[in-house]
């Protein structure tokens, strides 16, 4: 594994901080806020690879834990993270590794990518639907009328705007990246 160098602990730096800047934007639109964080999970993930990507969301996420402001609705601490939507924060966390482990690998195959982003999606999903379930004991098919099915078309319009940003970001810094990725090669 290579270590961290300057450059890459300034673009995780770089990623947490619009995390932590754009991550409490979100409106309020029942038990589950539609935020940006997806979009910047995908985003950290598809720039920074699957290692700089996840260390930046983990970054995010322990700012977070601490009781800095910065998860939906300009909330933190613990009660945030191990609330009724903790689940779908801890799995944002397999999001990133799955994204950037298929931008590295698979960066010429963009379908390849959008698929298995969106698989991550549905686990992710799965996984904060239950945790939301076991926290609040609301019925599971109720809970994703609330906490799924409102947010999928716009969870996969997160998904599309990562690639077509997150591609021409990730080659025009790729000589600072270290990933396995052939950057450039498009």
């Amino acid at each position: 594994m290579k270590r961290l160098d300057i450059h890459n602990m300034a673009l995780i730096a770089v990623m947490t901080a619009l995390m932590c800047i754009f991550g409490p934007m979100s409106i309020p639109i029942g038990a589950v806020p539609f935020s940006l964080t997806p979009l910047l999970v995908y985003l950290a993930a598809y720039i920074l690879g699957m290692r700089n990507g996840t260390i930046a969301y983990l970054v995010y996420l322990l700012i977070g834990f601490v009781g800095v402001p910065v998860m939906s609705g300009y909330s933190g601490g613990p009660a945030k993270i191990l609330g009724p939507t903790g689940g779908y924060l801890m799995a944002f966390i397999l999001m990133a590794l799955m994204t950037g482990f298929v931008v590295e690998r698979f960066y010429q195959n963009v379908p390849l990518q959008a698929f298995v982003m969106f698989v991550a999606l549905v686990l992710c999903y799965a996984a904060g639907t239950v945790w939301f379930v076991g926290q609040t004991k609301m019925a599971f098919s109720k809970a994703l009328a609330v906490c799924v099915y409102p947010f999928v078309p716009f969870d996969c319009v997160k998904l599309g705007l990562a690639i077509l940003i997150g591609r021409p970001v990730r080659e025009r810094l790729g000589r600072f990246l270290q990933t396995r990725t052939a950057v450039g090669a498009a």
